[in-house]
Formats: structure tokens, C-alpha cells, sequence
């Protein structure tokens, strides 16, 4: 059983649904980054999303663009990542990171050797959000014989002859993409995204966490009503740019994990 295993386990047992949070690997710096991402845990974080800094991060929103800039310029590399989830690891062995970026580089440094690194510095789950199914040889078996959970998005385009495909070799938990566009572009609401998760878990046993608009703990917890958790990136981030201390960050990721569990 991984770590993401482990943890919906742990909150379905507590009745409980999840709150997992984004952020940016290195953003604005290192040292602010792993006291921010050591923080989430007691911050009520179920789970982390690590971003990935790269070039071109085309799913993503000016706020998430602009932090993966912040991190690139402050000397962040898929290196220093792995170097920060172990950091991280040091103290803290049963919260699950999900790594979350594209697939550049991870081809760069080598698959076999990206997976061995990433496992031993306590990666549980990769996102890798511009390898489609059609793919998954590359990179999303590997991962799995490796013993990472790979996680796949689905989205209100995914229909319903197209979602067997996406399920098909995904674990951990569905990601479910509740807005079409990009990150931060626009609002999540519940009344639009109960339904698709609804038809999502009708087709899969795993649990469905949903993203993408959720930007306040009411936010938070309407959406979590209907899903199984609710992830925020761009409201969390969008507070690291504007130079918030971590400690207000960690606050504010406090009300949004609240609203999470409240519902």
C-alpha cells in the first residue's frame, strides 16, 4: 500500500474527505519553499502537490507560470526538487508528495534514473500532465512497476467513450479537472462538478479529488461535498508571489484544509 493509499484509507476510516495542496518546488526561493512545504502537514494538508518548475508549463495559469519563473531564476532544477522532497522526508514519513509537472525534465535526466531518484527521495505519485494515455509505455507503466503512483487527469472533455482510457492504468486517486482551460482561469461549482463525479466513480473504485477553481474554504468545502477532496494551486500560490511570510501562507492553507474537512 503507498503513502496516497494509506491516506484515503486513514480518512475514509475518520469520514473525512481530503485537502491536498499545491505548490510550487523552490518558489520564491528554496529555503522559504521547504519551510512552506514542511508546514503543510500541520497546516492540515493531506497531501502535496509538488510542482515541477519548467519552461513552458502550458496547462497552467499566469500565477503558476509566474511562480515556476520565480523558482527557475532562484536556481530550482528537477534535482533540487527531489533535493527539497528529501528534506522534507527527514522529518515527516507518511505525508504522500505527488510530483506534478511535465514530462521534459524527466525525459532529460532519464526515465530508469528519474524513477530511482524520485523513489528514494520519497515521491509517491507523479501528475505528468502532457503524457496522454496513448503513452503510457513511456513513462506511466515504469512508474508503477517502480512503485509510484501514477495519476491521471480527467476533465469536463473527457466523455464517456474516452474515460476507460484515462482509467486505465491510473492509481492513487482521479484528478478531476473541473473547469475547461487553465489554472486559476476561473471558479469550481459544485452543482456543475457533482455530476461528473459522480459518472467518474461510477467507472472506477478510486477516489476522485477535484481542482482547478477552488480558490476559498467555502469553495473549499462545497467542493469536497461532492468529491472525494479538493486540491488548491493558484490561491496558495498567487499568496507566495505577493511575498506573504510562510507563516500567513500556512495560515491560509489552514482555512482552506478547514473547509476540506468540514464538509
Amino acid at each position: 500500500m503507498s503513502r496516497i493509499d494509506a491516506k484515503f484509507a486513514e480518512l475514509n476510516a475518520a469520514g473525512k474527505k481530503a485537502f491536498v495542496s499545491y505548490v510550487m518546488a523552490g518558489d520564491p526561493d528554496y529555503d522559504r519553499s521547504l519551510e512552506i512545504v514542511k508546514g503543510l502537514p500541520a497546516a492540515g494538508v493531506d497531501i502535496i502537490e509538488l510542482g515541477l518548475p519548467f519552461t513552458d508549463p502550458m496547462a497552467d495559469g499566469p500565477t503558476i507560470q509566474l511562480a515556476g519563473q520565480r523558482a527557475l531564476e532562484a536556481g530550482m532544477t528537477l534535482e533540487r526538487t527531489l533535493e527539497l522532497a528529501r528534506a522534507f522526508r527527514a522529518e515527516d514519513d507518511t505525508t504522500p508528495i505527488v510530483l506534478m509537472g511535465y514530462y521534459n525534465p524527466i525525459y532529460s535526466r532519464g526515465v530508469d534514473k528519474f524513477l530511482v531518484d524520485a523513489k528514494a527521495a520519497g515521491i509517491d505519485g507523479l501528475i505528468v500532465v502532457d503524457l496522454p494515455p496513448e503513452e503510457d509505455s513511456e513513462l506511466c507503466i515504469p512508474a508503477q512497476a517502480a512503485g509510484l503512483n501514477f495519476i491521471r487527469l480527467a476533465t469536463p472533455t473527457t466523455d464517456d467513450k474516452r474515460l476507460p482510457t484515462v482509467l486505465q492504468n491510473t492509481s492513487g486517486f482521479v484528478y478531476y479537472v473541473s473547469i475547461t482551460g487553465i489554472t486559476g482561469a476561473a471558479e469550481a461549482e459544485a452543482t456543475d462538478v457533482g455530476p461528473e463525479v459522480a459518472r467518474i466513480k461510477s467507472a472506477t473504485d478510486l477516489p476522485v479529488i477535484v481542482g482547478f477553481g477552488i480558490n476559498t474554504p467555502e469553495k473549499s468545502r462545497a467542493i469536497a461535498t461532492v468529491a472525494d477532496g479538493a486540491v488548491v494551486g493558484s490561491a496558495i500560490v498567487s499568496r507566495i508571489g505577493a511575498g506573504d511570510s510562510p507563516d500567513d501562507v500556512l495560515a491560509f492553507v489552514k482555512t482552506l484544509s478547514d473547509g476540506a474537512h468540514a464538509a
